[in-house]
């Protein structure tokens, strides 16, 4: 495991399936363009924006939270990489206007889409903040899992609200405004002009298995998230959805 994350963050179960791919695109894109362009759209703190400075790449982080944003600024302090972390105040709905077209090799956008106001006005804009040929990671909340874990826990009627619900949301109570299956997310990057190359499961038993596992077996855990993430239907009940996209 830990020569496989050589230069990398050794990740969390939790994540472990987001750094995989992250690494391989990441590593792919800097064949050609050594110092990359990245944009973290909802990034908070930095928990991705700071290693992918480390790993030697431009790093904008777009955040509504002043807090978080400072939070940013000193763990980019800490780790040495102020100079390639710039942290920008906004909003994830008009984070377009903040980011130059066409400019960006790799954009992120990780549980974001469930609570805008128009995740097709933020899809079509994090493709036209792409270079063409760059990748946008997307992480959206998975209704298949919510509806399972409502049901399991006797939540009948909540499980099956969003389960009948156009968007996946159990109502006004509901944190999240939608939530998505890879059929409707693949549908949402699509409109905006982006080819999903990749889906893949996050969280698939994380979030499942008593905390001592979490403790006592890290690296289990981890392999097993990775065997699992891709094939359903493992992947169709995780927690979230990863999908790697390309602009073409």
């Amino acid at each position: 495991m830990e020569r496989r994350y050589a230069g990398w963050p050794h990740p969390a179960a939790r994540t472990a399936v987001v750094w995989e791919v992250l690494r391989a695109e990441v590593d792919r894109a800097a064949q050609t363009r050594t110092r990359l362009s990245v944009v973290d759209v909802g990034g908070g703190t930095g928990g991705f924006a700071v290693p992918l400075a480390e790993a030697g790449h431009d790093v904008t982080v777009i955040d509504s939270s002043p807090d978080a944003l400072a939070a940013l600024t000193r763990r980019a302090a800490e780790a040495g990489v102020a100079d390639r972390v710039r942290a920008v105040q906004g909003d994830a709905d008009s984070f377009a206007d903040l980011v130059a077209p066409g400019s960006v090799d790799v954009a992120l956008c990780h549980s974001v889409l469930e609570v805008v106001d128009s995740p097709t006005d933020v899809a079509a804009a994090l493709a036209g903040t792409l270079r063409h040929g760059g990748a946008a990671s997307v992480i959206v909340a998975n209704r298949n899992a919510a509806v399972l874990a409502r049901a399991m826990g006797g939540h009948l009627d909540i499980a099956l609200a969003l389960l009948r619900d156009r968007d996946g949301t159990a109502g006004a109570r509901d944190t999240l405004r939608r939530r998505f299956d890879p059929e409707t997310a693949t549908a949402l990057l699509a409109k905006a002009g982006l080819e999903v190359e990749q889906i893949h499961g996050v969280r698939v038993v994380a979030d499942l298995v008593p905390g001592n596992v979490l403790d006592r077996d890290q690296d289990a855990l981890t392999e097993f998230e990775l065997a699992t993430a891709a094939h359903g239907p493992f992947r169709d009940v995780a927690t979230q959805l990863h999908l790697l996209a390309r602009r073409p």
